[in-house]
């Protein structure tokens, strides 16, 4: 297993170096100082693993995750001392997860799991935990204005839908109804999540219930005393509430 290792302390960089000299399954192809060359390495090199500092000084490990191109995803070990949104987001015995000062048994004990998790394992969790990370550590100073998928799971499998295929979304009751081409995927999430990891200079909220993806907007429809409606490619009319009417046709254009 190929690992990299991103951090823009040395002091961390070297610690993590160390303790992998012990592990003769993985072998470290590099490391780096900051969010730039490391989105240039992991899209270069294809490492099966990356340990990724959350912090650096040029850019956050969010940036660096939107990034990268490779597929399948690497398997991604957050390196961060800020617990104040992350482990509210992970089980702290996550994979994917190390809080600075961390202990050599718990260490290993991360990268135990890791050398049992299989590609697609992997590449699942990527998307996932990337979406389930954002939700708590935007509550702080970050904000990401998009993800590359998002996953719905559906039985046995999870669906990987990109959002620029997507319609629009509707609440329904604790669900998120979102519709794509002919297909709707039912996610138990709350649309103002949905709304802060989408691009928001696409997807606008026209409704308390309501996102409307502006790429799929075909028609405005004028009714009586000045409400509109907007008509997707689908068909679909989508009523646009007075609260959100002058966002909606700021963004469109008019």
């Amino acid at each position: 297993m190929k690992a990299l290792i991103i951090d823009d302390e040395e002091l961390a960089r070297k610690r993590v170096l160390n303790l992998l000299e012990e592990v003769e399954a993985i072998e470290v192809i590099g490391e780096c100082s900051n969010g730039r060359t490391a989105i240039e390495r992991i899209n270069t090199d294809k490492p099966d693993l990356i340990f990724l500092d959350i912090n650096m000084k040029d850019m956050n490990g969010f940036e660096v995750l939107k990034h990268i191109e490779i597929s399948p995803k690497p398997i991604v070990i957050f390196v961060t001392a800020y617990d104040n949104y992350a482990l509210k987001a992970f089980d702290v015995e996550a994979v994917d997860f190390l809080l600075k000062p961390f202990k050599d048994q718990r260490f290993f004990k991360t990268i135990g799991k890791v050398l049992e998790t299989t590609k697609t394992e992997a590449n699942i969790n990527f998307e996932k935990r990337l979406i389930e990370f954002f939700h708590e550590y935007s509550r702080g100073a970050l904000r990401l204005n998009s993800v590359a998928k998002i996953p719905v799971k559906q039985g046995n499998k999870t669906a990987l839908v990109d959002p620029k295929h997507i319609l629009y979304i509707q609440a329904s009751g604790y669900y998120a109804e979102i519709y794509v081409d002919s297909k709707k995927y039912v996610l138990r999430e709350s649309l103002n999540n949905l709304a802060e990891i989408l691009d928001s200079n696409i997807f606008v909220r026209i409704h308390r219930s309501t996102i409307a993806n502006l790429n799929y907007v075909k028609e405005i429809i004028h009714s009586d005393y000045s409400e509109i409606d907007a008509k997707m490619t689908d068909g679909k009319l989508l009523h646009i509430s007075k609260t959100h009417k002058k966002e909606f046709l700021e963004k469109i254009g008019i």
